[in-house]
């Protein structure tokens, strides 16, 4: 039997700002080799591929020499090199899926789920007034 959607919390990231400083964040598991990390993803609707950390990517155990597809970044990003890594990521109680990042050598960046390939994964649906987002897999 598979799950049908599953509800998610926004993070809160600035309590400065009140209801402005809340975020959708959603917890994963990352994994890759033998490694498995808990991470939270940024959901972005507005970026148009996963983006991971290279600091992350080596905590997984990839090898940065490995990856031999380069992928052009825009934007904040666009002066930083970035590869091609395939993750396998599990999402709540989901099957898991393979996720394509672009595995960038950017500092200080959040894993970022964005349109490829995410958002081909799974619909999301947003309720920012109630700090509430929703999962469901295609």
């Amino acid at each position: 039997m598979s799950v049908s959607a599953e509800r998610f919390y926004y993070s809160e990231i600035d309590k400065s700002l009140g209801i402005a400083g809340s975020l959708p964040y959603l917890p994963l598991t990352l994994s890759h080799q033998s490694q498995m990390m808990n991470v939270q993803g940024l959901l972005d609707t507005g970026a148009t591929v996963n983006v991971l950390p290279y600091q992350v990517g080596l905590s997984l155990g990839a090898e940065w020499r490995q990856q031999t597809t380069h992928v052009q970044l825009t934007g904040n990003l666009a002066n930083f090199e970035a590869r091609v890594l395939l993750v396998p990521a599990t999402v709540g109680k989901f099957t898991p899926i393979r996720l394509i990042f672009a595995w960038t050598q950017a500092p200080n960046v959040p894993i970022i789920l964005g349109q490829v390939n995410f958002f081909m994964e799974f619909d999301v649906c947003f309720y920012r007034s109630q700090l509430v987002f929703e999962i469901k897999p295609k």
